[in-house]
C-alpha cells in the first residue's frame, strides 16, 4: 500500500507545474484503456497481478459511461480462523480424532495456501474534474460481479485430507456480486494519450460456503489511455 500512494506521489510530481493550470478545452467523445493491475485483499493474504481494460463513451465532457474487465492471478493462504463457526468445530473433531489415534504432529497448524484467478466486470457511470489541462480526475461507484478460482495446494496429508472435503474437486469456483468506489487520474501527455492511474475498493464475500466473512480487494491499476472520437467541449454555434 505504501509504494502505491509514493507511485501516485511521483506520478503527480511529473507533471510540469506551470502546464497543469487552465480548463481543458479538448475531450474526446470516447476513450480505450489496457494496462497493469493487481488485486490485493489482506485478509485472506490474496495478491495477484494481470491485465486491466476499459471502454468509455463520454455524453458529456463531466460524466462518462463504459465497460470494465481485469483478469489476474496470484495466490492466497486459507487458514481455520477464516472458517465458519460450524466448519471450525469439525475441524476440531477431526485434529481431536487424529490426536488421540497418535496421528497428529504436536504443534500442529493447519494453513493451506492455494493458487486462484480471479475475473471482474463491471458497468457503469464515472465522474471527471477537469480543472486542470494537463490532469483529470475521476472518480466512480464499483459496481459489478467477480469470479474467481482457487486452486488448493496442501503441504501435508492431513493438509490434503483437509481439503479433500473442503473441495473435492480439487479445485473450488466462485461468482459474486461486489461494490465499493473507484479513483483515479489521468495525465494527459496529448489530445488522444495519457498514463492512467487508478485504484478500487470493493467489498464482497466470494466462497461464502468455506468463509465466514466477506473482505475488502484493493484494485491498483496503471498504464496508457488512447482518447478518440470527436471534440465534445467545443462549443457549437
Amino acid at each position: 500500500m505504501q509504494m502505491r500512494s509514493f507511485v501516485l506521489v511521483i506520478l503527480c510530481l511529473l507533471v510540469p507545474a506551470p502546464a497543469v493550470f487552465g480548463q481543458q478545452t479538448y475531450v474526446t467523445k470516447y476513450d480505450f484503456y489496457s494496462g497493469y493491475t493487481n488485486l490485493y485483499s489482506p485478509k485472506i493474504g490474496l495478491l495477484e497481478h494481470g491485465y486491466h481494460m476499459q471502454v468509455g463513451f463520454r455524453p458529456k465532457t463531466w460524466y462518462s459511461v463504459g465497460f470494465d474487465y481485469s483478469i489476474s492471478s496470484g495466490d492466497l493462504t486459507i487458514t481455520p480462523d477464516l472458517l465458519p463457526a460450524s466448519l471450525q468445530q469439525s475441524l476440531a473433531a477431526t485434529f481431536g480424532a487424529l490426536a488421540a489415534a497418535g496421528k497428529l504432529p504436536p504443534g500442529y497448524k493447519l494453513t493451506v495456501p492455494a493458487s486462484s484467478v480471479t475475473n471482474e466486470f463491471a458497468l457503469g457511470p464515472q465522474l471527471a474534474y477537469r480543472h486542470f489541462k494537463k490532469v483529470t480526475l475521476f472518480v466512480r461507484p464499483s459496481l459489478g460481479a467477480i469470479h474467481e478460482t482457487a486452486t488448493p495446494k496442501p503441504g501435508d496429508p492431513i493438509a490434503a485430507m483437509i481439503v479433500s472435503g473442503l473441495a473435492p474437486a480439487g479445485k473450488k469456483s466462485d461468482w459474486q456480486g461486489f461494490y465499493g468506489v473507484g479513483y483515479g487520474f489521468d495525465i494527459l501527455f496529448s489530445k488522444h494519450f495519457a498514463l492512467r492511474t487508478q485504484g478500487d475498493l470493493v467489498w464482497d464475500h466470494l466462497f461464502n460456503d468455506i468463509l465466514a466473512e466477506g473482505r475488502w480487494t484493493h484494485r491498483f491499476s496503471i498504464g496508457p489511455c488512447f482518447n478518440f472520437g470527436r471534440n465534445i467541449a467545443e462549443k457549437t454555434p
